[in-house]
């Protein structure tokens, strides 16, 4: 292994006192070690600093120190570069990562010895059409959500799956996501938990005003078109919870797979189900 990157929550407090142990313990076993510049200004470590987007250049993994929304910026961020992601939890839930602060040096030793799996998660790409013109496109791991503001009218969205007319939704929204995104907003509004070596998008309606509009899960390679209709202009596009866009009425939100992915470090032993009952449903044991 050439080298590890370390990129941190700034707002962790906890954030700091990790990152200096994990460049000790990695400088202990010859590692190269790069860091966020952020991080590396406040461990006094500026001699490691290096850019996140140079980090493809020179890092084989890369070690975050946060929660799951730490990790999920970090995605996109280096999403045209497959590193492997290993999340150190310093944030509530952590359904993501795979290590606690407490088991660094086990982690340090499983991942220079191999003992883990890399599971590639599927991402969206999203473009807004305004008038025939594309004026915005990102991309997300978890989901993208179109909704109405702090209004408490309805927005109606109109869906087609590829060519074909799906349904209108009049309520507060919609989610679109990945098998990722199935256990964060998505699951929320009463979508399903979708494992994720499937391949699938899903999408939920949010409090929509009937009794039979239902979530779907659709084909990942098929594209997803959304026109937006309301009686008010407060309406909204955010990326993982993270972006956020303005809306007009009228606009198109074409939602497709994108062709980047994000490499997510895991232990073998460690199955999804068994993270679903330990973070979704409290399980001790």
């Amino acid at each position: 292994m050439t080298a590890i990157g370390i990129v941190a929550n700034e707002q962790k407090t906890k954030a700091w006192s990790v990152a200096k142990e994990l460049v000790r313990l990695l400088k202990e076993k010859q590692v190269g070690v790069y860091i966020d510049h952020v991080v590396a200004s406040h461990i006094g470590r500026q001699e490691l600093a290096l850019p996140i987007d140079k980090f493809h250049e020179v890092v084989d993994i890369i070690f975050v120190l946060g929660g799951d929304g730490t990790l999920i910026g970090l995605a996109r961020e280096i999403a045209p570069y497959p590193i492997p992601i290993l999340g150190i939890n310093l944030g509530n839930l952590g359904f993501l990562s795979e290590s606690e602060p407490e088991d660094l040096p086990h982690a340090v030793d499983r991942i220079l010895s191999g003992e883990y799996c890399v599971e590639d998660r599927m991402m969206l790409h999203t473009e807004v059409i305004r008038k025939g013109k594309h004026i915005h496109e990102a991309v997300a791991l978890n989901d993208v959500g179109i909704a109405k503001g702090s209004f408490g009218r309805m927005i109606k969205c109109s869906v087609y799956v590829d060519d074909l007319y799906v349904a209108t939704y009049n309520g507060d929204g919609l989610i679109v996501s990945t098998p990722t995104g199935s256990t964060a907003y998505s699951l929320s509004a009463g979508g399903p938990i979708v494992v994720p070596y499937i391949n699938a998008i899903l999408l939920t309606p949010v409090a929509p005003h009937s009794l039979t509009a239902r979530p779907l899960v659709l084909p990942a390679n098929e594209e997803i078109h959304v026109v937006i209709d309301a009686t008010h202009n407060d309406l909204g596009l955010t990326i993982d919870g993270q972006l956020g866009y303005q809306l007009e009425v009228d606009d198109e939100i074409v939602i497709r797979r994108s062709p980047h992915i994000t490499s997510l470090i895991k232990w073998k032993e460690r199955s999804f189900f068994e993270v679903v009952r330990k973070k979704l449903q409290g399980e001790n044991g």
